[in-house]
């Protein structure tokens, strides 16, 4: 029997959680994987992605190794049986790795977020680890259109997160997304265990040292960022997308 989820719903309810990268995208999945009722998956288009595309990447041979990277194959796993039997499916996925003519039916009936940061603040950190950036690497074009695709085939605007929103205020922030997708909000969603899970992707080892350190969201610090010329030019590609999205965003004070 489905479990009983939200008002009037029934489960499983499965979460499309589409990002670009340095985007808190991976605390809010540590988040979701602490409710007891919640299984997530880190990614799992990465590897084909990599596989169809060639580009280059931090590990990308070992990811394609590691990951099914058929998309058929992993579009039918992400439709089908829910690990574990769980209620909640948290599914995180970086909108570039949605070439343009993917076929998004494998997502009817999932109920999409998404989740944007200030393109300054993710520029400077995806260049820590990444030195040489460009404005596709940050996917932001591609997550408007997967937000205007996600639209027209549900009728309706999906709930957009801005991370500094989350920051200022975990609490009202991961309730308001919990009310939009229509399960109850968890106070486990506010802490968690620091260190690596099972879940995570190989990639981990690249990516994961700061939120593998954490036991919670950080506090919101804006600090003031310098980009280089060539990196302020990356940002500024992005902000356009950024700014449309953000018009959608759920907190707005």
């Amino acid at each position: 029997m489905p479990a009983e989820i939200g008002a009037g719903m029934t489960g499983p309810v499965r979460i499309a959680m589409w990002s670009g990268p340095r985007n808190i995208s991976t605390a809010m999945m540590r988040a979701f994987e602490n409710r007891s009722d919640c299984v997530v998956s880190d990614e799992p288009f990465y590897g084909c992605y990599l596989k169809r595309t060639g580009i280059d990447h931090p590990m990308a041979d070992r990811i394609i190794d590691d990951m099914d990277c058929d998309f058929d194959n992993v579009a039918r796993a992400l439709k089908g049986p829910v690990p574990g039997g769980a209620a909640v499916w948290y599914q995180k996925h970086m909108s570039h790795h949605m070439l343009p003519d993917d076929d998004l039916s494998w997502s009817d009936g999932m109920a999409h977020c998404f989740l944007i940061r200030q393109p300054d603040a993710m520029v400077a950190s995806y260049a820590k680890k990444r030195e040489t950036p460009a404005a596709s690497d940050f996917g932001f074009d591609r997550l408007g259109e997967l937000f205007d695709q996600v639209a027209d085939r549900k009728g309706a605007v999906p709930p957009v997160l801005d991370a500094a929103d989350v920051l200022r205020d975990p609490r009202r922030a991961l309730t308001a997304l919990c009310d939009a997708v229509g399960i109850p909000f968890d106070d486990a969603m506010l802490a968690w265990p620091p260190g690596r899970r099972d879940s995570d992707g190989i990639w981990a080892d690249v990516w994961y040292a700061s939120v593998e350190a954490s036991t919670g969201f950080l506090p919101y610090d804006p600090v003031p960022v310098r980009l280089s010329p060539e990196l302020r030019a990356v940002a500024d590609a992005c902000r356009p997308a950024y700014e449309r999205l953000a018009e959608h965003r759920l907190l707005r004070n």
